[in-house]
């Protein structure tokens, strides 16, 4: 059933034609929130700024996850959308044109690249018929607020040009009434009132024109100070004299259309994706105000390979109407090997097009730029830029004054333009997965990509999305037509052959040729960083590691990793935090390994992975101040690791780095730094337990285990032991963390530990508790609570003492229960553990809940909740959800045990948990309930 909605007036939604309800006000801000950036990925943080603004209440998140669920409800009968969570935030997947919103920008698009002028004025009224009212109503937010302004701009800008062309294919009569009715409303746009004198001009009307321009020219002279624009000045002598009468429209340059210049290259044969990237080009080049003096220009940055040209020259073709003067290129050869295009030559090149005399054209290359400038100027023309290499070349290329586009294509980034001549700026990232696949099926047969799919598949993954890897595969293949690609493929997946792979023959079809250019216009001191960079373990990188990598301070790293991103070697996808593309990775890694010495490599590894551990050390022991910390390596550099005033500083630390801190423990296990393994494994345990992140713990605990057995070290194998059994507990492997556990509780023996015997003995009895051995569970914590009353150790006695008081509620001794849990919350706010003590509370609400004492158990579990939230652990916080909807039905509240059931499901859905599809068949029988 085809499904469309509606940004543009009231916000709708409709299947095969039928009305969806999607929920109240803050819902449907959610749903176009995701509407407006339809099939990209918004972040969780953008969306909470758009349902809420400033005004975002505490717990949004969680509401957030709320309303995303009930919308993923809401749209079932809509097999044509999905809302899929994706790293850091949600993606609406849908076709763009079924939001009108979407459709309105391509048909608006489509019109003025249409060149029959009737096809064309039927496709802007579909264009603008798709207004309805009010963009977003009702919603009022100060997103949804500023975009109206903008749309609005855009509509106004449709109109305008659907009112020339119509005017230049003799409707002025029609147009008339509706210019004036619309003057009436915008008495200060001087494109609308021009409109409006030419329709009365033709239309005999000489006097009514006449009087409008002086209408005009009062008002802007009362409001503003300022004379009509020469343009309407010139209309207005053209009326005086009669003189506007429809008629072909002549060539701009005097000679005739033979001197119109047409040196746009082909467009590209295979192109595909970059949708919102031509869509991007046509609103920032294309809309214009009337009173804007300025250039229209953009510049399209990315790395080698990306496509920027491609892109450029699609983009130009498609609206090669839009500049009936013509349009200028020139390769500026920003990173060929012969160095690049000096800018006197480029400027030969256009005034050549210009049909300008040889022997006119001026040596200098001031009076050579002022030329061309002036032959442009009031031209409506196309200027492309390709692979400019720097400011130096483009200033002198760029026109005087507006008529002219100017779009530019360049590896680095060039920031003069956007603060000194107001460009704009599109960075050009990779094709995404689909339009990946698209882009290599056009470029081979269709028998052969239907016949090999799967290994087109893993070609466009390890491509990673840069269209010069998948064409240069396809060239390839094209070249071998027996080649399979499945031979491909075998090349690709080694990290050794899949730059060489990725050559097919020459400099432009050859990727370590093309980064090469890219890296080969580096300093000494970046060229250094970027290739240290590719080794660093993990996907990416933050400031203060990278600088500990380069043994540099951070404010010059800061300035390198400037440079790189401006060569767009390295990209900077969040503050402070750095990544490479991952052929870029591979391509700068075999250079490193190539350039630099080994000793120099190991020096810098080891120093990132001791700021990793420094850090994390510290970390560790803010979020577990209660647990046993590692003990400093005397040569380490723990003076330049981050401090953490609270909790949520550590947390917030471990959740940006963690995956190159599991990094860093492969790195060091394979390189035999078994100190620094299991150092690192011991830091990470706390957090990783906390989020849920089992399987990576159980990981970094084997590596740690291996490390142990090589130092012969039983002290920390035992404590791997331990973990793996805890890990496992989690993982639901109860066989192997028994085991575990059971090895623990002998080496601690044997070294006449009662402290960490007792920890195990608790350990156990958990493993004995998910068993369903409620006996032997109570005795295995029973003989934990002895040994810590004999230690005297308070938060073991607090933890063993909560441990029985659930066990007695699963023994159906509930007011027992009560007791201990009532010790268990005493103990663990005597000695201050937050953490712990969250997990008495819902013990204890778990007691009143079997006795029967609603009230008391939901007190319970939001204090549990209120305490939990603290440390953002997502999976004991679900299950306390899970705990108080249980209550809550029992209470009789349906609607609050959904509220909780639907939280924790969220919650469930970032851990990517089983417990997934038991909370939806919880929810699903809540909903089947009388």
């Amino acid at each position: 059933m085809p499904t469309e909605f509606g940004l543009l007036g009231d916000l709708q939604a409709r299947v095969d034609g039928q009305p969806l309800d999607v929920g109240h006000v803050r819902q449907r801000c959610v749903l176009a929130a995701l509407l407006v950036d339809v099939n990209q990925v918004v972040q969780v943080g953008q969306l909470i700024n758009r349902v809420w603004g400033e005004l975002a209440p505490a717990g949004a998140q969680a509401t957030l996850y709320s309303y995303l669920s009930r919308l993923r409800t809401c749209l079932t009968l809509a097999d044509d959308i999905q809302i899929i969570r994706q790293s850091g935030g949600y993606l609406l997947a849908a076709d763009a044109a079924s939001v009108d919103l979407h459709r309105f920008y391509q048909l608006a698009g489509l019109a003025r690249a249409t060149p029959d002028a009737g096809q064309a004025l039927r496709i802007f009224e579909e264009s603008l018929n798709l207004w309805r009212g009010d963009p977003l109503t009702p919603l009022d937010t100060p997103w949804a607020n500023s975009l109206r302004t903008a749309w609005e701009r855009d509509r106004v800008a449709v109109d305008r040009d659907r009112t020339d062309l119509a005017l230049r294919h003799g409707q002025h009569a029609a147009l008339a009434p509706y210019l004036m009715a619309r003057v009436e409303d915008h008495p200060l746009d001087e494109r609308l009132v021009g409109q409006l004198m030419l329709a009365l001009s033709r239309s005999g009307l000489q006097a009514e024109a006449l009087d409008q321009y002086d209408r005009l020219r009062w008002r802007l002279a009362d409001s503003l100070g300022v004379d009509p624009t020469p343009e309407l000045q010139r209309l207005h002598t053209d009326v005086l004299k009669g003189d506007t009468e429809l008629r072909e429209p002549a060539g701009a340059i005097a000679a005739g259309e033979a001197t119109v210049p047409r040196q746009l290259p082909a467009p590209p044969p295979y192109f595909a994706g970059r949708a919102r990237e031509l869509a991007e080009l046509t609103r920032v080049l294309s809309v214009r105000d009337g009173a804007d003096q300025t250039v229209a220009m953009c510049a399209v940055g990315g790395p080698g390979g990306v496509g920027k040209t491609s892109l450029a020259l699609r983009w130009a073709h498609d609206n090669l109407t839009s500049f009936p003067d013509g349009q200028l290129y020139v390769n500026l050869r920003g990173f060929d090997p012969a160095g690049p295009m000096a800018p006197e030559v480029a400027l030969r090149g256009f005034l050549d097009g210009l049909r300008l005399p040889a022997a006119s054209v001026p040596a200098d290359l001031d009076a050579r730029a002022a030329l061309y400038r002036s032959l442009v100027a009031g031209r409506k023309m196309l200027i492309l830029l390709d692979n400019a290499h720097g400011m130096e070349q483009v200033v002198p290329l760029l026109p005087g004054g507006p008529g002219c586009v100017v779009l530019i294509t360049s590896r680095v980034r060039l920031g003069g333009l956007i603060t000194n001549h107001g460009a704009r700026w599109l960075g050009l990232d990779v094709l995404d997965g689909e339009e990946a696949h698209e882009l290599l099926a056009r470029l081979l047969s269709r028998g052969r990509t239907d016949a090999e799919a799967d290994s087109l598949r893993e070609i466009v993954r390890r491509c990673g999305g840069l269209p010069l890897a998948l064409s240069i595969i396809a060239a390839r293949a094209v070249m071998q037509p027996d080649l399979p690609l499945d031979a491909v493929t075998r090349e690709l997946r080694e990290e050794a052959t899949r730059l060489d792979a990725l050559n097919a023959g020459d400099l432009t079809a050859d990727l370590r040729a093309v980064f090469a250019a890219s890296q080969h216009r580096l300093a000494a001191a970046p060229n250094r960083l970027f290739l240290l960079l590719a080794l660093a373990p993990g996907p990416e990188i933050g400031l203060a590691a990278a600088a500990r990598l380069a043994d540099l301070s951070p404010s010059r790293t800061r300035l390198l990793l400037q440079t790189l991103q401006d060569h767009h070697l390295v990209q900077q996808h969040r503050p402070e935090r750095y990544r490479l593309h991952d052929l870029v990775r591979l391509y700068a890694a075999d250079r490193a390994h190539r350039d630099q010495t080994p000793e120099l490599l190991a020096a810098a590894l080891r120093r990132l992975v001791e700021h990793y551990l420094d850090t994390a050390r510290r970390a560790a022991r803010v979020l577990d101040p209660q647990r046993e910390p590692v003990v400093a390596d005397p040569a380490s550099t723990e003076e330049t690791a981050e401090e953490f005033t609270g909790q949520d500083e550590a947390l917030a630390w471990f959740a940006r780095e963690h995956p190159m801190l599991l990094a860093a423990v492969e790195h060091t296990a394979t390189q035999g730094l078994d100190q620094h393994t299991w150092q690192l494994a011991w830091t990470l345990e706390t957090f990783l337990d906390y989020q849920g992140h089992w399987r990576d713990w159980a990981q970094t605990q084997r590596l740690a285990l291996d490390a142990a057995r090589r130092l012969h070290d039983p002290l920390r194998q035992a404590h791997a032991h331990r973990s793996l059994g805890l890990a496992g507990t989690q993982l639901g492997l109860l066989d192997d963390a028994y085991d575990n556990q059971r090895r623990a509780l002998e080496l601690f023996g044997e070294l006449g530990d009662e402290g960490r015997q007792a920890d195990i003995a608790r350990g156990l009895g958990w493993i004995c508790h998910q068993r369903g051995h409620w006996a032997e569970a109570l005795d295995f914590n029973q003989q934990a609570l002895t040994l810590y009353q004999h230690l005297d150790h308070r938060p073991g006695q607090a933890m063993a003492l909560n441990n029985l008081g659930w066990l007695h509620v699963m023994l159906g001794e509930h007011r027992r229960a009560l007791a201990f849990c009532t010790q268990a919350v005493a103990v663990h706010q005597e000695i201050g553990d937050t953490n712990a003590e969250a997990g008495a509370w819902d013990s204890l609400g778990f007691a009143h809940h079997h006795l029967g004492e609603y009230a008391q158990a939901v007190r319970c579990y939001e204090r549990a909740l209120e305490l939990v939230r603290g440390f953002h652990e997502g999976f004991n916080e679900a299950d306390i959800l899970r705990h108080l909807a249980e209550t809550r039905q029992a209470a009789g509240d349906p609607d609050g045990a959904r509220g909780c059931l639907e939280a924790a499901l969220s919650l469930l859905e970032q851990l990517d948990h089983p417990a997934v599809e038991q909370v939806r068949g919880d929810l699903d029988r809540l909903g089947e309930a009388p």
